[in-house]
This record gives structure tokens, C-alpha cells and sequence, in this order.
């Protein structure tokens, strides 16, 4: 047999239900039957004391008590000589001792007394006298339907009770199995669900049902508000599983590119150095392009990790910074390596706290890009501005415009709007996702809105001053 603690909670519910109700039924029964025997105890005491008062005029007149029910016993006693001594009467018992010592008693005052008499069973006995002093009349009545009374309710309560318990046993365990049925659906619904491969698969399942009382209703709830959050956390790690996983294809490639190109070089650099002596420098530059392509490849995904633990690790050194001449600085470094594309800046002053290196960053990455990605002769134009305790930046271009489809992941790591590998058009493909990154750990947002003939990236700072 299982221990206590291991039944099923309805059936631990129902034999509780029991005990408590058992516990209830004992009380009430204790207290009925002693109510019922104290009430006929004083029932039978006034009867006896009402006829004791009837047959005073009898018993000091005619030394005779005439008016008795024939069950009961009576015995006058007088004083004789000095003592008391019984008279002669029909309804005596055979046996007077008990009558005997209540009579003595009674000279100090009436009195009741519950006595066995021999051969006779349990009499109730009152002794009164008639005559102060001189004359005693002893009563008894016998107790017999009192106790017959007495054992019927206790018989009838036992009876009635256990068939209320078992009543209540039963039909409180049908009760509770029946209200318990929506968390055996929840039981099933979690074994249903540990059943399952959650590694590539959504987890649909859900508590159906309704019913069962509020406290049911809100753990219904609840259950299924857990399932809806563990679905949209395991949905959400797929995802960035499956990031994690381009990501590293896309670094692997992006890093054996110019590490290929370094071999290749070298082995060149090494023939000319034997052969061919002119060509040696030639070599060396080519070794010198790819190592600093290399080396801004390893820059950004260096930053991106460092911005991804910016908790343990702060990449960035605030301090009072003015966005027009961070601006202007990127303004001018962008009209001497592209001079064939026009750039016009509109640069309010907008003064505020921030990594200044790392915005300059952010408007290189954003100039270049429109850069490479429009024809020449495209125009361009920077604009800085305040709106409230804002700082906007507008980096907008003429050119032909990315695709819908391309610009909800625009800002992925080595994401391409071409979708090549190639190098005609652009970088790694890191430019955008170290912008957005930046701009994030400053507080702020960036996005974008872009159709044919018009592309816009808006950046929106908090502008924290010094204190």
C-alpha cells in the first residue's frame, strides 16, 4: 500500500472531507444526546417533585401515598424515638437500603440521588420532607425509558451519520475527481508535450476547455500564458541558432577570402623575390591590402561581440560631444575619397553626451554605404537637427533604393542587398549591423525607409548633457 503522501490528491481531498465531516458529526452527536439526557433528567425530576407535592396532604394525613404511576416506588418514613423509621405502604421495593440513607439525608434538606436498586435496576430517588422534622416521603421512578430513550437517538444519530459520511466520502470524491478534470487535462497536456522533439518543431500545444471555477480559469490561464512564452522562447532560440549558424559560415568565408588571398600573394611575393626582383613590391602591396582588409574585418566583428557583452564590458567612452562638427569632420573625409558624389549637410548644434569616436563611425559607415551602393552622380545629404531631448541624424541618398523584400534585414550581420559574395558592391556586410549596434548602445534607434529615388536612415540619440 502507497504511503499517505503518494494517493492521488482527490482521494487525500475526499478522506479529509471525511474526517473533518466525521470530527463535526461527533460533536453534534455528543451534543444532542447529552442535551436529550440532561432535558429528561430534568423532565423526570419535576415529575417526581410535582407528585411528591400532590401526595403531601395524604402522606401527612392518612400516612398513604395513593396517586403513584404503578412502576414507581414510595416509602414514608417517621419520627420514631429519634429516629426514622419506615411505615408500611403497597409500592415499596424489596430492598430499602438505598431509600434507607437518602431518607436520613433529607432531614437536612431535599435531594436527588440516581441509585441501582437490587433486582429492580436504575431509579431515579427524591427525598422530601412532609412534616419538618418529623415525616420523610422517599420517591423513586424508575430510569428505564429514560436510558431507552437515550440509546434510540444514539442508535438513530450512529446510523444516520455513517450514512451521511459515506454519503458525503463518496459523492465528494465523485465531486472533486470531476472538478479536478481540467488539471488532469493540463497533466496530459504536459506529457503530451515532454513526449515531443522541441529542437526544430513549435510548440502548438494548448489547455483547451473551460469551466472548473475561477482559481481552475486562472491556472488555465496561466498554464497556457507559460506555453505561449516557452513557444515564443524556443522560436526565438531557432532563430538565433540559425543567425549563429550563418553568421559563422559567413565569417569562415569572409576570413578564408583574404587569408586564400594572402597565400597567394605570398607565394607570388616568394617567386619574384627568386626570379623576378621588380615585382616584389608589387607583391607586397597586394599583401599589405588584404592584411588591412583583414584586419578592418576583424575590427567589426570584434566591436559586434564587444557591444553584444556591453553589460560586462562598456565599449563605450562618453563625453560632451557636438554632433554638427562630428558632421562636419565625416562631411569632409567623405567629399576627398568621393569626389563623385555630392554631399550637401545641413548641421544644427546639438550638444550631448556620447562616445564621439563611435558616431563618427556610425556617419562613415552610413556615407559609405550610400556611396557604394549608388551610381556616381548621385546626390547626398547629412542633416543633424534637436526634436525635444532628441538628437536626429538623416543620412538620405537619391539613388535607385533598396527592395521591400531586402529591408527587414537590411541591418543583419554579412547580409548583402545582392545577395553575392562578390566585392563589385560594397564590403563584409558588416557595415550596417556595427551601425545599428552602435546606436543601440547609445540608447538610441535607426531606421529606414526607402523607395525608388529616395533612401533615408534616421537616427534618433537620447540627449544625455553632463551633469
Amino acid at each position: 500500500m502507497k504511503p499517505v503522501g503518494q494517493w492521488r490528491l482527490g482521494t487525500r481531498l475526499a478522506l479529509g472531507l471525511g474526517a473533518l465531516a466525521l470530527t463535526v458529526f461527533v460533536i453534534v452527536g455528543w451534543v444532542m444526546v447529552t442535551s436529550m439526557k440532561d432535558f429528561l433528567d430534568r423532565r423526570l425530576d419535576q415529575q417526581m417533585e410535582i407528585s411528591q407535592k400532590g401526595a403531601a396532604y395524604e402522606v401527612e394525613h392518612y400516612d398513604k401515598v395513593s396517586k403513584l404511576p404503578p412502576d414507581w416506588f414510595a416509602v414514608i418514613y417517621k419520627m420514631q424515638n429519634g429516629e426514622l423509621r419506615p411505615q408500611p405502604g403497597e409500592q415499596q421495593p424489596e430492598d430499602r437500603e438505598e431509600f434507607d440513607a437518602i431518607a436520613k439525608k433529607a432531614l437536612n434538606g431535599d435531594l436527588f440521588e440516581t441509585e441501582y436498586l437490587r433486582g429492580d435496576g436504575k431509579f431515579r430517588l427524591r427525598a422530601c420532607q412532609i412534616v419538618q422534622g418529623e415525616v420523610v416521603l422517599v420517591s423513586a421512578a424508575p430510569m428505564n425509558d429514560r436510558d431507552g430513550t437515550i440509546s434510540q437517538l444514539i442508535t438513530v444519530s450512529v446510523i444516520a451519520f455513517l450514512a451521511a459520511l459515506v454519503a458525503l466520502v463518496v459523492g465528494g470524491q465523485a465531486l472533486i475527481r470531476k472538478g479536478m478534470q481540467p488539471l488532469s487535462h493540463m497533466a496530459d497536456t504536459a506529457h503530451d508535450i515532454s513526449s515531443h522533439d522541441l529542437t526544430d518543431s513549435a510548440l502548438a500545444a494548448r489547455v483547451e476547455g473551460k469551466g472548473g471555477g475561477v482559481e481552475v480559469e486562472e491556472l488555465r490561464e496561466a498554464f497556457n500564458n507559460m506555453l505561449a512564452h516557452i513557444d515564443s522562447s524556443l522560436a526565438a532560440r531557432t532563430a538565433a541558432e540559425q543567425r549563429l549558424r550563418r553568421f559563422i559560415a559567413d565569417a569562415s568565408h569572409e576570413l578564408r577570402t583574404p587569408l586564400t588571398s594572402l597565400r597567394g600573394y605570398a607565394d607570388l611575393f616568394r617567386y619574384a623575390a627568386a626570379n623576378e626582383p621588380g615585382e616584389r613590391e608589387k607583391h607586397l602591396e597586394k599583401l599589405r591590402s588584404e592584411a588591412s582588409r583583414m584586419s578592418v574585418l576583424l575590427d567589426d566583428l570584434l566591436l559586434l561581440a564587444r557591444l553584444d557583452s556591453a553589460e560586462s564590458e562598456p565599449p563605450l567612452r562618453p563625453e560632451e560631444t557636438n554632433l554638427a562638427m562630428i558632421a562636419e569632420a565625416a562631411a569632409d573625409a567623405f567629399r576627398a575619397v568621393r569626389p563623385s558624389h555630392s554631399l550637401e549637410v545641413d548641421a544644427d548644434t546639438v550638444t550631448m553626451r556620447a562616445d564621439a569616436t563611435r558616431l563618427r563611425q556610425v556617419l562613415d559607415n552610413l556615407l559609405t554605404n550610400a556611396a557604394v551602393h549608388t551610381p556616381a552622380g548621385t546626390s547626398v545629404s547629412l542633416r543633424v537637427r534637436s526634436e525635444n531631448n532628441w538628437a536626429v541624424v538623416q543620412v538620405s541618398d537619391t539613388g535607385p533604393g533598396i527592395p521591400e523584400a531586402d529591408q527587414a534585414r537590411i541591418f543583419d550581420r554579412f547580409y548583402r542587398v545582392d545577395n553575392s559574395r562578390t566585392r563589385q558592391r560594397g564590403g563584409s556586410g558588416l557595415g550596417l549591423a556595427v551601425v545599428q549596434s552602435l546606436v543601440e548602445a547609445h540608447g538610441g534607434t535607426i531606421t529606414l525607409t526607402s523607395h525608388p529615388g529616395s533612401t533615408t536612415f534616421t537616427i534618433r540619440l537620447p540627449r544625455r548633457l553632463l551633469d
